[in-house]
């Protein structure tokens, strides 16, 4: 299947309602099927092989999305919070691409050999004229590249993700419903059109029939307020947005009672903090989505069904389900590996390896990294239990080796964040000529704690080798703006901090 297929299905058989935007007048799905045709016969005529985006959240998203497959050329979203030497570069290597711009940003990156801008208001015009030929919706070719996500590149250049038609469509006809969404429904999107979960939430309200209501960029006090005057139901946040959006819900006392499901991912969720959003929004579906650029989105999930057994439970097995990601969809295959690629036992770490229809595992101008029998390694350090559920401690590229002892970032942050003065905590290896590496730690705090309790606190619940050798005090971690740790500026941060 190809993602203009989904389009016209939804345009087909949920024609009138409202797709996009306001509920009161917002475009409807056959709307946006019409805006999508007429903006993917432009982009077809347009110069280059590949449609690039570099915008906020807007109508010009969607549009683009669906518009590049009409079109039949890899839609190419850019992360337009890149230094500017940065984001030239990834322009550079999109080309020769027609990119939509937000304002200014053709003036940021400047000429390009191979690429033609279109700005965003040129592109909707364009959409929205009546006049305008359209595409053919149901055309295209499975098997072609429907999206290049560009990764962070936090470390050397960084790579363009292929994802095709037949990976994100597969994901979506085997998760959603088609139509299944009710009428009233409206799911709110506030991460950036660069990010996996972005993608993937607009191609499955389409196909469920969910209006969107898009935020430019994440602010929490905008975000309640967009939530609260669109009787918004469904949310995805990152474990950061979270507790700021609980600040603004909390202070004023007025709740979110349009939101029934709020679903999280793109990084490990604080105990305290899911304990907290079940405090204050406790009609609220919680959701655990645990997925990857790579996989076209979600590998496994722990729904709301979880979420309550675990808060009920006093078996300890399954209270520590609430730091699981859930069990995988039933459409992959999850299996847990050692080095040398061989299964592990239940309840072992090892890699995170996944295979199925939804899963690429390549990048471009990089060919494959699935093995022989289909296997994507995914990099990700983790364990099943004996019920099936999964548990992820990290990357693999961040095990702390001190004294040729590996160490996980991830089981020491967890037992920092039980401390009730911790409310982010990160975990690295530094230098040091004695041990190879020792463990550093960088704590946001509420309140007073010494370092010492903190270590303390460690101690007394893991081995003395994973106790902090040093922490830092800070103001806040450095994360990018989808949530995710940036690991290695805070491991350069505090290896200079504490030479």
């Amino acid at each position: 299947m190809h993602l203009g297929m989904l389009l016209e299905m939804a345009a087909d058989g949920l024609a009138d309602r409202t797709a996009l935007g306001p509920a009161a007048d917002g475009p409807s799905f056959a709307e946006l099927g019409r805006r999508a045709r007429r903006l993917g016969a432009a982009l077809a005529a347009r110069p280059g092989t590949r449609i690039g985006l570099i915008d906020l959240n807007s109508p010009a998203v969607p549009l683009t999305l669906f518009g590049s497959a009409i079109a039949g050329k890899p839609f190419v979203p850019i992360n337009y919070r890149l230094a500017d030497p940065q984001l030239r570069a990834i322009v550079a290597r999109t080309a020769p691409a027609t990119i939509i711009v937000g304002d200014g940003v053709a003036e940021r990156v400047g000429p390009v050999d191979g690429i033609e801008y279109l700005t965003r208001a040129e592109a909707l015009m364009i959409a929205a004229d009546p006049d305008g030929e359209q595409g053919d919706g149901w055309g295209g070719d499975a098997d072609d590249i429907a999206v290049l996500l560009f990764t962070s590149g936090t470390t050397g250049e960084p790579k363009a993700a292929v994802l095709r038609h037949s990976n994100l469509t597969e994901y979506i006809i085997t998760t959603v419903e088609f139509g299944g969404a009710a009428e009233d429904e409206a799911a709110i999107v506030s991460v950036p059109p660069y990010h996996i979960a972005g993608i993937s939430a607009v191609l499955s309200s389409t196909y469920s029939g969910r209006r969107v209501v898009q935020l430019e960029a994440f602010d929490p006090k905008e975000w309640v307020e967009l939530v609260r005057a669109e009787s918004v139901t469904q949310a995805m946040v990152v474990p950061t947005m979270l507790g700021r959006i609980l600040d603004i819900v909390e202070a004023d006392g007025q709740g979110l009672p349009s939101l029934r499901s709020l679903s999280y991912g793109g990084g490990p969720m604080p105990l305290p903090v899911i304990e907290r959003a079940v405090g204050l929004l406790p009609h609220v579906g919680f959701v655990n989505a645990y997925g990857l650029t790579e996989t076209s989105s979600t590998i496994a999930v722990l729904g709301p069904d979880d979420h309550h057994a675990a808060f009920a439970s006093t078996d300890p097995a399954v209270r520590a389900r609430l730091a699981s990601v859930g069990r995988p969809l039933p459409t992959l295959e999850v299996s847990i590996r050692d080095a040398a690629g061989e299964l592990v036992p239940t309840g072992e770490r090892g890699e995170i390896c996944v295979r199925g229809g939804q899963v690429s595992g390549e990048y471009l101008g990089r060919g494959t990294t699935l093995d022989a029998d289909g296997w994507f390694p995914t990099r990700d350090e983790g364990h099943l239990d004996d019920a099936g559920y999964l548990f992820v401690h990290g990357r693999l590229d961040d095990v702390i080796v001190r004294g040729g002892e590996n160490l996980s970032p991830g089981e020491i942050e967890a037992v920092l964040l039980e401390h009730p003065a911790v409310l982010e905590a990160a975990v690295v290896g530094i230098p040091n000529k004695e041990w190879g590496e020792q463990v550093a730690a960088a704590v946001v705090i509420v309140g007073e704690v010494s370092e010492d309790e903190l270590k303390a606190h460690v101690r007394a619940r893991l081995r003395s080798s994973r106790t902090p050798d040093r922490i830092q005090f800070r103001a806040d971690l450095p994360f990018n703006e989808s949530g995710k740790l940036l690991r290695r500026v805070l491991r350069t941060e505090l290896a200079d901090a504490f030479a």
